[in-house]
């Protein structure tokens, strides 16, 4: 795997000075500091395809970024008509399996259904951290016919200048979000750490797997090692469902990531809650608002609002208006069918839907920061 980091121990008294950051902006902010990005240059352009049976229903300069464009118009028309006879692409800025690609595999068939007569195929494109996702979304031709979902992190990625970013995000046409999804902290059974208090008594690092610099699982664990205090060891690379082998593998303690994805993992056996953040956590799981030093609440208090924006999708920029909204109100559609409702509770897939406009509104918050702001950020992320 990729990239060995050592997370250090570092205070979080900037927090407590007269010049901390806005609550507003700062909010904006961390609500979308949990999901990620990498360090490589490539677009990307392979990966894998699955297609869905017709008739199923089953850095930019942030701190300077213009407002985004309306995510969405009451007064514009959906094309509808367009879709019929067209494939539409439905990116997975990951490898099969793991939480995005669970959640893209269940919208797309209903995609399809609320976009008459069209074929919707899942594509996985991964890679540096969703980068490499992102990059071949914005990339497509404007004609309404791609669209995907990353992880929320990526934000962070496009303020600290992460290498091999080729989009703008208040750029992207954002369709909208599809779930809230608390963040966990797990490790194996046979971890001899059950506690936040054992983390921070440990002598030696605790080895966590991470997706790429800049990724939701990499991000979190460098902020809850700098909150908690407890000395980490990040191994970077594993994405899908590769970081849960690796754990029963015995290759890493744990990994933090949605509540959603790795619920499975303690159900079975195979690895138990050290804390989490957010709403839903399961009983008797540590709650982060609680543990944490009174010096780290306003930085927990972000960190548990990010977890609102869990499962984001965005179409190629500039799309014709009409085509754009007959996505939103077929994605909108999609999230409200009762077939799906039933198939994600059975599956225990939270479902919380957010309009693109709501969710480009977010974004473009987030992404107004002051240089002082971003280089605070680039000091916890990336060590600068």
């Amino acid at each position: 795997m990729q990239g060995v980091q050592k997370g250090q121990r570092r205070r979080l008294s900037w927090w407590g000075r007269g010049g901390r950051m806005a609550v507003i902006t700062a909010s904006c902010l961390w609500l979308l500091a949990g999901c990620g990005a990498g360090n490589q240059n490539s677009s990307g352009g392979g990966g894998s395809n699955t297609a869905t049976p017709a008739g199923q229903s089953a850095s930019a300069n942030a701190q300077n970024s213009a407002a985004p464009a309306p995510a969405g118009s009451a007064q514009v028309a959906p094309d509808f008509a367009f879709y019929n006879g067209k494939t539409v692409t439905l990116v997975v800025s990951t490898g099969p399996g793991g939480g995005y690609d669970t959640y893209g595999r269940l919208l797309a068939p209903y995609l399809q259904k609320y976009l008459p007569g069209s074929t919707v195929i899942v594509k996985n494109v991964p890679g540096a951290g969703h980068i490499i996702g992102a990059n071949y979304i914005y990339e497509q031709k404007p004609d309404g016919l791609t669209l995907g979902t990353f992880n929320n992190g990526l934000i962070i990625s496009q303020l600290t200048g992460e290498k091999g970013i080729k989009f703008d995000l208040n750029k992207f046409t954002w369709v909208g979000n599809a779930a809230s999804d608390a963040r966990v902290l797990i490790l194996r059974k046979d971890s001899p750490y059950n506690t936040v208090d054992d983390l921070q008594k440990a002598k030696q690092p605790l080895k966590l797997a991470g997706a790429g610099v800049g990724s939701s699982s990499t991000n979190d664990e460098k902020l809850l090692a700098e909150i908690l205090g407890f000395p980490v060891q990040i191994v970077n690379g594993y994405t899908g469902q590769q970081a849960d082998l690796a754990m029963q593998r015995g290759e890493i303690d744990g990994q933090v990531g949605s509540l959603s994805s790795l619920r499975y993992l303690v159900d079975n056996g195979a690895a138990k809650y050290i804390v989490g953040w957010g709403v839903g956590l399961p009983q008797g799981v540590a709650d982060l608002t609680k543990v944490a030093p009174a010096n780290a609440k306003p930085l927990v208090s972000l960190m548990t609002s990010q977890a609102t924006l869990g499962r984001l999708y965005a179409a190629t920029p500039g799309l014709p208006p009409e085509r754009a909204e007959a996505l939103r109100e077929a994605f909108a559609k999609a999230l409200q069918d009762p077939d799906l409702q039933a198939k994600a509770k059975q599956a225990k897939l939270p479902l919380n839907y957010m309009s693109g406009a709501e969710v480009a509104s977010l974004v473009h918050d987030a992404l107004n920061q002051t240089p002082e702001n971003v280089q605070k950020l680039k000091s916890i992320v990336t060590g600068q």
